[in-house]
């Protein structure tokens, strides 16, 4: 569950089992996609030993 402007709803923060935070900044629900998604490639890429950073 991506949040809003304003951030989760407390009843939905406490019911989860995992929260995540990427900023303090407020991002687009597209950028945060995008964000994401590189962050997950880069952590496996990482991982995989693959030359992630030249």
């Amino acid at each position: 569950v991506i949040g809003g402007a304003y951030g989760m709803n407390d009843a939905v923060r406490k019911r989860a089992d995992l929260v995540l935070t990427l900023s303090a900044m407020v991002f687009p629900h597209q950028l945060v996609r995008v964000l994401f998604a590189e962050q997950l490639y880069r952590a496996t890429t990482i991982l995989q030993g693959s030359p992630y950073h030249h």
